[in-house]
């Protein structure tokens, strides 16, 4: 049988048709995929803990239920902190209208003393557009708390899902072996399924002791500076960091507002944006290289990808799920030689002369292979020289 070569607009057409059904199907299964997924991350999670239960002679079963009890806990824990943190945040609301009213009505003073200006009509309609979005926000922000709670607990297929996960992880991994490690590549998926757990856990274990460590120093720096609800602010901003580089902007802008509305200084928010950003100094240069490790190994390029891409299909879920989703595919590139070149599309930025060793070190391609092959003819250049260089004559 003959093959059949396709042009490449045609291949183009081909692989734009095929993402372009990929994503609808992750929009239109998007009530099936985000519970699926996350109870896939939280399982892989708490194997750990299951096979502590198993090790002291407890049945899987009973392991797998003690497990998710032990998560569904400390997120119905989470939940309940952050109910009554917003309730008593949305106490607040009067206060900053008030203030407000009053720091409008020094720009308006400010305006007429130095600019031949009348702001008396720009300046209320700006007034009245934020105090209606504060009484239009504050309450519905309450009841999506409640919603968001109420979504949770009635996500029922989550902790389902993972006690399923749990209890036949052998079994799931037997099919993987049986179905991709045919022949001589069983120790390979092998391989990657070790590497892939080892990712998920070390990326959400890791990330749970910087966000611990986040909430703490953020909750301390802001009691110290004065701001009301620190807690609320400090643990906020913490697990925002869930989400690269946007997540500790997003959390930090909240406190600054808040300091720079409720506070007489303006020294109070320059001090919250200072500490914040020496915070996030060690969290991204301290804290995640030595706990969360180099195995979500991502540039930031396919990083910022991948959080808006997810954002714009799944929303706040799809910008959580993205990262450890395509670090976990990243891996199963670097093992499958078909693949590697997407692997290093999406791992770190490499220097030319590691790419030439790690990917073409065994491989006949000219675009490496130049600068070996330069440095061999300048070595080869030298010893013609040398040989065709006379001897001295000694009784010279």
């Amino acid at each position: 049988m003959q093959n059949i070569e396709l042009p490449w607009y045609a291949k183009g057409t081909l692989i734009l048709g095929g993402l372009t059904l990929f994503v609808l199907f992750l929009i239109h299964a998007s009530s099936i995929l985000v519970p699926f997924l996350f109870a896939v991350f939280f399982s892989i999670l708490l194997t750990p803990l299951a096979a502590f239960f198993e090790r002291h002679r407890i049945h899987r079963i009973f392991s797998s239920i003690f497990s998710v009890f032990i998560g569904i806990t400390f997120l119905a824990g989470l939940i309940f902190f952050f109910y009554n943190q917003i309730v008593s945040f949305a106490q607040d609301v009067g206060m900053l209208e008030k203030r407000i009213n009053e720091l409008f009505d020094q720009f308006s003073g400010f305006f007429s003393a130095y600019f031949d200006l009348d702001p008396d009509t720009q300046l209320e309609s700006a007034q009245d557009a934020i105090v209606s979005f504060l009484r239009d926000n504050v309450e519905p922000l309450t009841r999506g708390v409640m919603t968001a709670a109420t979504t949770v607990t009635m996500f029922f297929l989550v902790p389902i899902f993972v006690f399923l996960l749990l209890m036949y992880r052998d079994f799931l991994k037997d099919f993987f072996l049986m179905a991709f490690g045919k022949g001589e590549h069983g120790e390979k998926v092998e391989l990657v399924l070790n590497k892939v757990r080892g990712v998920v856990q070390n990326y959400i274990g890791g990330m749970f002791i910087v966000i611990c460590i986040l909430a703490v120093l953020n909750t301390a720096a802001l009691m110290i500076i004065g701001v009301d609800h620190a807690m609320f602010f400090g643990v906020f901003a913490a697990m925002l960091n869930v989400i690269p580089f946007l997540g500790p902007i997003i959390g930090s802008i909240l406190p600054i507002i808040y300091s720079l509305l409720t506070m007489d200084s303006l020294w109070y928010p320059v001090a919250v944006l200072a500490t914040f950003y020496v915070i996030q100094l060690f969290e991204s240069n301290l804290f995640t290289p030595m706990i969360v490790g180099q195995r979500v190994s991502l540039n930031p390029l396919v990083t910022l990808l991948a959080i808006f891409i997810g954002g714009q299909i799944w929303g706040l879920a799809g910008m959580i799920l993205f990262i450890p989703a395509l670090a976990m595919f990243k891996e199963v590139c670097d093992e499958v030689e078909s693949l590697r070149p997407y692997g290093y599309l999406l791992g770190k930025v490499k220097t030319r002369e590691q790419t030439r060793l790690e990917y073409f070190a065994n491989r006949n391609f000219p675009g490496f292979s130049r600068q070996k092959n330069v440095a061999g003819s300048k070595k080869r250049v030298l010893k013609k020289r040398k040989k065709s260089k006379p001897p001295k004559n000694s009784s010279d």
